[in-house]
């Protein structure tokens, strides 16, 4: 855990893709709460933010972390049909 908050630039790639349980929640926060003014965190999701609080459940740490991903961030929502869709894989 120490080495992912001294990162420059960590990223979460598709979060919330997956139910979190008690203790990936408090790592998360613990996590965060370590970055937080000082290092840059990009997540990527499927899921809206404004979906995050639910999804991570337990309604006081979701404050918490919600409060330190939302703080000074900068959101980009993507719209329209998936690149992928059609896409060959060659």
């Amino acid at each position: 855990m120490a080495q992912l908050a001294r990162l420059d630039l960590l990223v979460f790639d598709d979060l919330a893709i997956a139910p979190t349980a008690a203790q990936e929640r408090q790592d998360l926060f613990e996590l965060l709460d370590d970055r937080v003014g000082s290092r840059s965190t990009l997540i990527t999701s499927q899921m809206p933010s404004s979906a995050w609080h639910q999804w991570l459940g337990e309604p006081t740490i979701a404050d918490a972390i919600m409060d330190r991903l939302m703080h000074g961030s900068h959101a980009i929502a993507l719209k329209g049909e998936s690149l992928r869709r059609g896409a060959s894989l060659a």
